[in-house]
Parts: structure tokens; sequence; C-alpha cells
């Protein structure tokens, strides 16, 4: 049984299978378990893949074809003539190409480093990337790179440079899609365009084919690259920085240049291969000097030009962001993002490739550079105040282009433009913009025309007053609109201002020629016209109100951008000139001759002495400083050009001092007229300023610059438009009989004595002297600090009109008498001085005078208030005893308790007699002078004799008029209180005995 079982089992076991078979099993089980390994393998890169690219977008092709033709290029801006002034400012410089701009050369070089089989992959190149890999692993000697020109293309546009497997991931991916979208032309023309070469021999960074012959080479046509230039720069793209012979600021690097040489040797050796070049250009490529063709070292425009450059910059990026918001048709952008737009107008501008071209005249920039730059034109920097700084600007009249500017100098110590930016007040150059011009124009004044030079009283803001002073400390009285121009009174400016023209009508004429820096507050400010304003102006604003005069009244805003072209050569802004006729022809020619007399006879002697082509080229300006010489300016012009220079340091609290500082800034305008002359004299044409009709000469008084009267004394002969010629006949004067106390002329009181008394002809001002001193005495109280009241009182205030009765009354006692009378002598004629009375009542005072103890005769009278000083002209040799009365104001006389004789002194030697200044030719009596007069000049008749003179004043004791004298010893008579005996005045009383005694002496007595 057990072996049937055995034999039965034995019989159930299958054949055994051949080692064939098995091996056929093996391979089938291999092959599923591979196909399963491929796609386990397969999808962990899928899945690998999918985690990389997730988050990256797939771009369509409008998104490729935008971003691929996206290009940062660099923009240039340009002198007048064309010159370049250099690139706006970026590190970079990018410069467009077209494929068909692309020589093949070029094209040969770079495929044969960078792709050698671009024309035939679609975007990836896996056999150039394993034999990349494997030159990688080998440490080969030839390092070709695995990328292709596609997949750079991609790296460089939509990817980072960072170098990591994702990043190839993608770029692989992105390449196969841009090979879809692009042809292999556009895709060479935009990776020629982007990628970059390193420095170039200014220092910019160079990206582009272009910009790289530019840069390393100055070639700007590619056809002109040689087979070894070529190579040499298909080599940098690999490594710019490495490869690059130029560091950055544009200085030869020795060390990276030779690499850069190692690699061209290589790239040579590449086009060889591949047939791109012939063994005997490749020989005479290895022989070519490429350090020889460098390009030479050149600064960067913001290293030669800075201040310039900035300047285009700031104010084409202002142009581009208002022509978007004119597209845009809508100026909404709120305050909060102007700062923003702005910038990013600056962007658009630094990268699109923009062409500016400015009205700056190359010889005029830098002759006005030539002067600012040399230190020798100012004084030494000062530890405590700094560098004293200059700004200026020069203007085409007829245009508004600004010629030239000084903006500072120094742009490593101060990058505000001092010319276009800085804000400051501008002293007394404001007041023909905004007083006599608008006065002019409205026929409210003319050159002749007269104004009070006499103090005013303004309220400073809180409780107190201000009263303005004039630079000469000192008030003249009644002159004309030319002299208080020419030498820059204040007050009369003030009075145009805030009385004629009115502040608010004022601004507005300002505003009309350009000045922009105006504030609401300014509309409050009595001073803004002499520089009193909230902020300022600045120096081209000024500059180019002033140019107005110079243009025939007619307003162009200045502007420095001529036009701006695209990329393309497409103009998108062309500047447009539309003068604006602000004030007459008349006007302004009126307004050109006060400021030519301003330079002849007045404030701006500096210019004057320095300015040398007078003949040649007219010229005319306005002198102005700020309180304490904090600045200085000179505003002048030519017919052709205004000039407009300030000087000042970089804090207005740090004042000029010193007569060469605070006259700076006419130094500096005639020597910077001088050089543009010199330097460019096509610029003017003009050889004086064209007088408009309706201009006619006339003479009239000067007293009210209406017409003469027969009481008229004084007359000014000027120029005047014809059709604010006065017609009205002076009204400015009358006869009129008076008294003078502390130099106002007053009614006088009934009873005054008449010797006190004058009866001539007087001045009737719009403010009367006794009306200033009530309101000058009202604000005293309230302010801090001020003068006497003497010092506020004009200088022809004694020629005033009377319209208050004599202030002082009569106490009823006589008044206290003069002290002490001493004689002296002063080129051998007597000068008697005293000590005035104290009694309130007095009116003045009365010298005596006795002659070789003879009796005492009257001899001369002063007003209260006026002096203490007689100049009787006796001469030293006379035997002479004085002495002095005080009268009140009604009439009672009181002597002094002393009297006083001379005692014969050595004599003095009589000097020369100075000629005084602008002393004026006297016409004959009742004659109005000729129209031929120098304009603005007042001529004086000779005075009418006053009859209020006592008779015999002047003569000695017995009628002797002259001729010898003789005397013995005289004497004061004894006794206190008695009667004269000895020809002293009766009524009168003496004081203390012990007189002097006379000197007998023979000579003649004089007045």
């Amino acid at each position: 049984m057990v072996e049937e079982k055995k034999k039965k089992t034995a019989k159930q076991r299958p054949p055994r299978r051949s080692w064939l078979r098995r091996f056929g099993s093996v391979v089938k089980w291999m092959f599923i378990l591979g196909i399963l390994g491929c796609l386990f393998a397969g999808g962990a890169v899928a899945g690998y893949v999918t985690s990389i690219v997730k988050d990256d977008p797939v771009r369509p092709e409008e998104l490729i074809q935008q971003q691929v033709g996206l290009n940062a290029i660099t923009g240039f801006a340009y002198f007048s003539d064309g010159q370049p002034i250099g690139q706006l400012r970026t590190e970079e410089d990018r410069r467009l190409i077209e494929f068909n701009d692309i020589p093949q050369l070029v094209i040969d070089a770079v495929l044969a480093i960078e792709d050698n089989n671009f024309y035939n992959h679609k975007g990836v190149d896996f056999s150039g990337t394993l034999r990349a890999v494997k030159q990688k692993v080998l440490n080969e000697s030839t390092q070709t790179g695995g990328s292709t020109l596609t997949q750079q293309l991609a790296r460089r546009v939509f990817l980072n440079l960072d170098r990591t497997e994702d990043r190839k991931v993608k770029e692989i991916l992105l390449s196969l899609r841009l090979e879809r979208f692009l042809s292999k032309q556009e895709i060479l023309t935009a990776y020629l365009n982007k990628v970059p070469f390193g420095n170039g021999s200014n220092g910019y960074n160079v990206f582009g084919i272009k910009a790289a012959a530019k840069g390393i080479f100055g070639i700007n046509d590619l056809e002109k690259l040689n087979v070894a230039q070529a190579a040499y720069l298909a080599g940098l793209p690999q490594l710019p920085s490495k490869y690059s012979a130029f560091n950055g600021v544009g200085e030869f690097n020795e060390t990276a240049f030779g690499r850069a040489m190692d690699r061209q040797r290589l790239v040579l050796r590449r086009m060889l291969e591949e047939n791109k070049i012939t063994t005997s250009q490749y020989d005479e490529a290895l022989l070519f000097d490429i350090k020889g063709s460098l390009a030479p070292h050149t600064k960067k425009a913001y290293a030669t030009f800075p201040y310039l450059m900035m300047e285009t910059e700031r104010k084409a990026s202002e142009i581009l962001l208002k022509l978007k918001e004119e597209n845009a048709a809508s100026n909404t952008a709120s305050t909060s993002n102007s700062a923003q737009l702005l910038e990013e107008a600056r962007q658009q501008l630094m990268t699109g490739g923009y062409r500016v071209y400015t009205t700056i005249d190359k010889k005029v920039y830098s002759a006005m550079h030539t002067i600012s730059e040399d230190s020798s034109n100012f004084t030494k920097d000062s530890k405590a105040r700094g560098k004293e700084q200059t700004a200026g600007i020069m203007i085409n009249n007829k245009t508004g282009a600004i010629l030239g500017m000084i903006e500072g100098r120094d742009f490593n110590i101060e990058q505000m433009n001092y010319a276009t930016q800085m804000i400051r007040q501008p002293g007394s150059t404001m007041k023909p913009i905004a007083a006599y011009l608008p006065a002019l124009d409205a026929g409210l004044i003319q050159p002749a025309g007269i104004l009070d030079d006499a103090p005013i009283v303004m309220k400073d803001g809180g409780k107190g007053y201000h009263i303005p002073k004039n630079a000469n400390n000192r008030y003249q009285g009644l002159v004309t609109a030319r002299y208080a121009l020419n030498k820059s009174l204040n007050l009369p400016a003030l009075k145009l201002f805030n009385d004629k023209v009115g502040i608010e009508k004022a601004w507005t004429f300002s505003k009309k020629l350009g000045i922009t820096t105006i504030q609401d507050n300014d509309y409050n400010a009595q001073t803004g016209v002499i520089g009193g304003l909230r902020y300022g102006v600045s120096v081209e604003e000024l500059t180019n109100a002033y140019s107005s005069i110079g243009n025939q009244g007619a307003f162009n805003d200045a502007y420095m951008i001529d036009k701006i072209v695209d990329y393309q050569g497409k103009i998108v802004y062309q500047h447009k000139v539309n003068p604006e006729q602000v004030f007459s022809k008349q006007t302004a020619y009126l307004m050109t001759d006060m400021l030519r007399t301003v330079i002849t006879d007045g404030t701006a002697t500096t210019v004057k002495r320095n300015y040398k082509h007078f003949k040649e080229v007219p010229i005319v300006g306005k002198t102005g400083s700020t309180q304490n010489y904090g600045d200085v300016w000179f505003m002048g012009y030519s017919p052709d050009v205004t000039l407009g220079i300030w000087v000042g340091y970089k804090e207005q609290v740090n004042t000029l001092q010193g007569d060469t500082q605070k006259r700076q800034a006419q130094t500096l305008w005639a020597k910077v007229m001088n050089t543009v002359i010199d330097k460019r004299p096509e610029l003017f044409t003009t050889k004086e300023f064209a007088q408009p009709e309706g201009i006619v000469k006339a003479t009239v008084s000067a007293y009210s610059g209406k017409k003469p009267s027969k009481l008229t004394d004084r007359f000014t002969t000027d120029l005047f438009n014809a059709k604010f010629v006065p017609k009205e006949s002076d009204d400015g004067i009358s006869n009129a009989r008076y008294i003078t106390y502390n130099g106002v002329n007053y009614i006088p009181l009934e009873g005054t004595p008449e010797d006190f008394l004058k009866e001539k002809i007087v001045v009737k001002r719009e403010k009367p002297i006794q009306e200033l001193v009530k309101e000058l005495l009202a604000a005293f109280p309230a302010m801090k600090s001020h003068e006497s009241l003497s010092y506020y009182m004009p200088q022809d205030a004694k020629t005033d009109y009377p319209s208050e009765v004599d202030p002082r009354v009569d106490d009823g006692n006589g008044p206290s008498a003069p002290g002490e009378v001493i004689v002296s002598y002063s080129t051998g004629k007597a000068v008697v001085t005293f000590t005035p009375s104290g009694s309130p009542d007095v009116v003045g005072y009365r010298l005596y005078r006795s002659l070789n103890g003879g009796s005492f005769q009257k001899q001369a009278v002063l007003s209260a208030g006026e002096s203490t000083v007689f100049k009787p002209g006796t001469p030293a040799g006379a035997n002479a005893t004085f002495y002095v009365a005080a009268v009140d104001v009604a009439g009672h006389e009181t002597a002094s308790g002393s009297v006083g004789g001379g005692i014969k002194p050595t004599p003095e030697p009589t000097p020369t007699p100075e000629q005084t200044p602008e002393a004026e030719p006297t016409p004959d009596a009742g004659i109005i002078p000729d129209s031929t007069e120098d304009p603005g000049m007042i001529i004086i008749q000779p005075p009418a004799v006053d009859d209020s003179t006592p008779s015999g004043g002047t003569n000695a004791a017995g009628g002797n008029s002259g001729g010898n004298a003789t005397g013995n010893t005289g004497g004061k008579p004894a006794g206190n209180g008695s009667r004269n005996t000895t020809g002293k005045p009766s009524g009168s009383t003496s004081g203390n005995a012990g007189g002097t005694t006379s000197t007998n002496a023979a000579g003649n007595t004089g007045r």
C-alpha cells in the first residue's frame, strides 16, 4: 500500500521546465518591472516638475511677446546745438538694435560660443546639455555651457538669475514655450538687446551688443567691428563682471582684460571650428591689438555735468507726468501720491530711451561755470558759515529759453540746484516787479513823478509798530521816482506798493510775470515789495520776470526742455513759445531807462566799474539785498538776454560781511556777462533798446510832477508815456508864512516875533510833516526801540507847508536864559555856541554882537530845535563880543548870563571847497529849462531874497559893512539886572558880571 501510494504521488508531479523557459520568464518579469519602474519614475519626475511649476503661471503668447519686446533703453540729454550732455541717470547703458542691423559676423561669433545648434533645436539642446555636463564632470579646459540662447533669454526675461535646479526646470519649459511663439530672429535679437557685457569705458554697465560696442570700443555702427572685436564681445556675456576690462568708474582693469582675451581666443577657435572664419582671418584676429582699440576713459555725465543732468532729469520727468495726465484727460491725482507719480515718470524717463533736447548753450554754460568754479572769485570758506554760494540763470528775452545756469559751486557739497529750487527773499529786486512796473503801466507814476521819501508807521503784527528805514539811514523827502529807484529808497517803493498800486494788484501783476511763490499771507505783508515775503522767490522766476521788461512787456515762461523724442524717434513733446503782453511797450521802455540810471547814477556802481562792453552791448539792472545782507542780488539785462545772480550762504542766517561780499552779486554778474559776450558774441546782436512810439520828454515841477506854475522854482525833465503826460498845474507848492519848531513848520501864534517867521514857497505834501509827527509820537510808546524824532524827519521837512498851529503856549513868564556862550574860530570866522533855554515856550534865539565896545546889534536868529550854533561870519581880527538871548512865543526875551569874545587865534588854512555831490546847473530865474536836459535832473532857480531877515543883522555898529575897525577893551555892563547902556536892547536883563575882553585888531568884517 505504501509503495502504491508513493508511485501514485510520483506520477502526479509536473514535468521540470527547461532553462530557456525560465530565462524567458525572468525577462518578462524584468520588462514588466521596468515598465512599472519607468511609469513610477515618470510619475515621480512629473510630480516633481509639477511641484516646481505649480505656482508658475502658464504665460500666454501675448504676454510672452510683450515681455520679450520690453526693453529698458538708455536715454540721453543734449545741448541746444545737438551735442550730447550725456546719458540720463542710471547705472546701465542700454541701446536697442533691430535684427537687420546686426552683422552676420556678430551673430556667428555669438552662436559659435553660446549655441552652435541654435537654428536646429526647439529651445533645448540635449546633446549640448550632455556635452556641458561631461565637460563639467571631467573638468575639461573647454567649457561651452549647456543653456541655449532661448534658455538664457527665458531666464533673463521671466526668471531670476539664481543657479538652482528649480530654475533650470522652469527655464527648459519656458524655452520650449518661447520657441512656439517667437521666431529664431526674434529670439536672437531679444537676446542681443538684453544680455550684459560688463562695464563700458565710462563705468556704466552695458547691456546689449550695441551699447557694448559703443561703451567698450567707442563704435556706434556694428558693421565697423572686426573679427577680433566681435569675438571679444561675444565672449563677455558668460561672466561679464569677470571679463570686464573697465571697472565701475571706467578705469582699465588689466587682470580682467587678460581673462577676457583668453575668452576671446576661445571664441575665435570655436568660430574656426564652425567654419565661420577662415584660418587667415583667425590668425589676423589673434594679432589684432584689442587693448589699443578700447574706448578712451570718459567720465559719466553726472560727474561732468552733475547739476545740469539732475535738472534735465527733473524737468523732463515733470513734462512726462503732465503729458500722462493730459492723455488720461484727468488731473485728479491727489497730493498724497504726487511724489509717487513723479517718481514713476522719472523711471519712465530713465528706462524709456528718451532723448531730451535742452535749451542750454554749451559755451554759455561753460563760461558761467568758469566763473563759479574759480575759487579766487569768492571769499574763503568760513568754519562758522560754510562756503559762499552763488546761483545764476541767463534767459533769452525773445523766447524764454534758459541759455545757461550756475546751480551752485560744488555738487559734492550741495546737490540742490540753487538757481531753480532755492527760495530766498528778493530784497529790493522786487521793487521794479511789484511796485514800479504796475504803477508805470497804470499811469500812477512816471520817471519824473514825485514820491515822498518820508517815514511810514506800520503795525508789526502785534500791538507794536515798525518804521521801515532806508539803507542810507536817512529820509530825503520829495524825490523823483527815477531817483528813488536809482538809490533804491525803500519808502517810495513801499508807498507805491501799499497805497498807489495796492498789495492785491501788485501780487496779481507779479504772478503774471511768473512769480509763483506768493503765499496767501503775503497779501498782508506790507513790506513784501522790499523782500518781506513768507518764503521769497527763486532765481529762475525772478530772472524770468525781469526778462519780460527786456522783451518789451511780453512775458515768456522760462523753459529748459525744448523737445523730448522717444526711442522710435517720435517727438512726444515740443515746447511752444507763447508770449503774453503783460504790460505795454511804453512801460517796458520807461522801466528800462530807469534801470539804466541805476547803473550810471545809482547803486550799481560795481557793475558800472567792472562791465567792459558798454559800447557794444547796452545793459540795465537792479541791485538787491536783504536784512543784514543775508542775500545779495543783481538782476540785469541787455536787449537780448537777462542774467540774474544771487550770492549768499546755504543758511540765510549766515550773512555776507564786508564791502566785497555785499557787492559780490554785482561783481559776479559783470564777470559772467563779460565772459559770455566774449565767448558767444552772436547772442548779442541788438545794439540798443528800441524806443516805441508814444514816448515823449517833458519838464515838470519837481514838487508835484505836474505842469509848472508861476510859483514853481524847481523842475525836472524826463521821459513820459505820452498817455500820462500831466495836464494839471503844479499844486505841490504854495506861499506861506510860518514858524519852524524842531524842524517842522507850523502856523504861528498871534504875537510870535516877526524875526522868527518865514514867508516863502513851501511844499504841500500828501501827508504833512505835522501829521507824520503825530503818528510817530503815538507809535513810540508801543515800540521796543526807536530812534529820536529828529531821525525820522525828512531832509526837506523845513520846506513843508504848515497845517497845524504852533503847539507851544505862552506861560506868561520870560524864558529862562540860554547857558554859557562860547566863541571859537573856524577857518578864520567866528563860531558862537550856547546852551539852550529850558523853557518850553521858547521860539528861538537871537545873537547880538558888539564891535570895539560899541552897542550890541542883532546878528542872526535860530528857531528852537534847529541848532545851538551861530556862524555870524565875523572875522577873527574883529574886536567882537557876543551874547545870546532866548525869545518865547509872546516875544519875551531873556539874555544869556555870559558874553563871549574872541582872542585872536592863529589863523587856520582855509581848505579848498569840495565839489557838492550831484551839483546841478542853475538857469536864469523864471526860465523853464530846455527839454534837452538829462532825464531826472532837478533844476533849481536862484532862491528869492528872504524879506523877513532883519536889517542890519550883518553890519557892525555904526553901519560899517567892511573896512578897518579899531577899538579898545570893551566890557559887559556892570551889575545884575542893570540897564544896558552900551547898546544892549532895552528890556533885556544881564546875568552875572565878569565878561570877556575883546582884543584890539584890525580886519574886515563879513557875514
